[in-house]
């Protein structure tokens, strides 16, 4: 039987705050990735980097009834628009094919567990909040693609959602057991990490919906 939930309450710390400032700078640099190859101006660089940054987890805000932490706090903006000018003042070719793809990877795993630890720092139940993981890993990344004009990254092959959710999930699991929240976290990040570097390298992915009848 699951503890109560206040015996899983989680004060973010400086490992889970910079989990969320690292993750908010990689996906905000993968946005301005995916802009640098449509080849558009600075503002728009700045957009979809702000967008994909912070979009997960203003979603994870709203839904949980927090203050939306980007309007409240400027850091995540002003991470945001420094990842913007990192990749518009970089050569293109510092940056490979599959840049994207690995800093998208960093930051799933960095928001997943930043994202229910915030969700059970409010008191959430740890079911949902490691669902808000998931959302705070997931929504930046869809919310880019869409943007861009590609098919969404949750359509691809690789694990990427079960990336997510191995990190949040995780994480309340590690909480449940007694461990300390940096380490619990840092152990969470990395192997939601591994997860989905093991899904790029080898095209990792779960069995895809096969009709009976057929």
């Amino acid at each position: 039987m699951l503890p109560p939930t206040p015996s899983l309450a989680t004060t973010i710390g400086p490992v889970l705050e910079t989990l969320g400032i690292v993750g908010t700078f990689v996906f905000a640099a993968s946005g301005a990735l995916a802009a640098a190859r449509l080849r558009q101006t600075l503002v728009t660089f700045a957009f979809f980097a702000l967008v994909t940054g912070v979009g997960g987890g203003t979603v994870r805000d709203l839904l949980i009834g927090a203050p939306v932490f980007w309007i409240v706090d400027s850091v995540p903006a002003i991470t945001c628009t420094a990842a913007a000018l990192m990749v518009w003042f970089t050569p293109r070719r510092w940056w490979s094919e599959r840049a994207l793809d690995w800093l998208d990877a960093i930051g799933l795993a960095a928001f997943a567990v930043f994202g229910s630890a915030k969700a059970m720092s409010l008191g959430v139940p740890p079911f949902v909040a490691a669902m808000m993981g998931v959302v705070t890993g997931c929504v930046g990344g869809i919310m880019r693609d869409l943007l861009a004009g590609e098919p969404s990254i949750l359509l691809r092959p690789e694990l990427y959602v079960t990336a997510a959710a191995v990190a949040s999930g995780l994480f309340v699991l590690l909480r449940w057991a007694g461990l300390e929240v940096p380490v619990a976290g840092m152990v969470a990040a990395l192997a939601g990490f591994a997860l989905r570097a093991v899904a790029i390298r080898r095209g990792l992915g779960l069995p895809t919906y096969r009709d009976g009848a057929g």
